[in-house]
């Protein structure tokens, strides 16, 4: 019994939510892990649970490790993601068009709402304000703690990969950053090579 009907397939977001949660700490780890196997002193001792990366310290060079691959996984999302949400959409005329297009259609397919401001220089950066980031709304911190803000800094890594591979798959060659200063806003910023549409 065949149906031209095309199958919607959706996905829980709580388990969305659960898994980007989980994707950090596997990827600490698994660094941690791979670091105790080469016999790296510095994350204490495999037979005692203890050592390892008890924050996430900026310059730690597992957190490095960590950081590369999480924003991988992203970008391998990324890439594939926009062929999904834009495959009937007409091509992107310039940059701006695209970062309007992640700013409204893509973080709607992502976190149900859309960026809450969107400022650019016209040079090719682009500041893209999210003032209730969906990931961390459900999170457990003290807004203003600087250590809540270090903690939650990975979990940015994965989205900053997301907005890497749209964009790579768009033809337009970036770097993103994330950061937060109060949570649950944050911050994600595009700088474009001058190369793209």
């Amino acid at each position: 019994m065949a149906s031209n009907q095309t199958i919607q397939r959706q996905v829980n977001e709580s388990i969305v939510e659960f898994l980007t949660t989980e994707m950090v700490e596997a990827m600490v780890r698994t660094v941690k892990d791979d670091a105790l196997r080469l016999g790296d002193p510095s994350y204490g001792n495999p037979n005692d649970g203890a050592g390892g990366p008890k924050d996430y310290s900026e310059g730690d060079e597992t957190m490095e490790a960590v950081y590369y691959k999480l924003e991988m996984i992203g970008f391998r999302v990324g890439e594939r993601l926009i062929e999904r949400i834009s495959k009937d959409r007409l091509r992107f005329t310039d940059n701006l068009d695209v970062v309007k297009f992640i700013c409204k259609e893509v973080w709607m397919f992502l976190f149900k709402k859309q960026i809450d401001n969107l400022k650019t220089n016209h040079r090719g950066v682009y500041v893209l304000q999210d003032n209730q980031f969906r990931w961390f709304t459900r999170m457990a911190h003290d807004q203003s703690s600087a250590e809540s803000v270090k903690r939650v800094t990975p979990y940015l890594w994965f989205p900053c990969g997301i907005l890497r591979g749209i964009l790579s798959n768009l033809g337009i060659a970036s770097v993103v950053v994330a950061e937060t200063s109060s949570l649950p806003a944050c911050t994600f910023q595009i700088k474009i090579s001058k190369a793209g549409p």
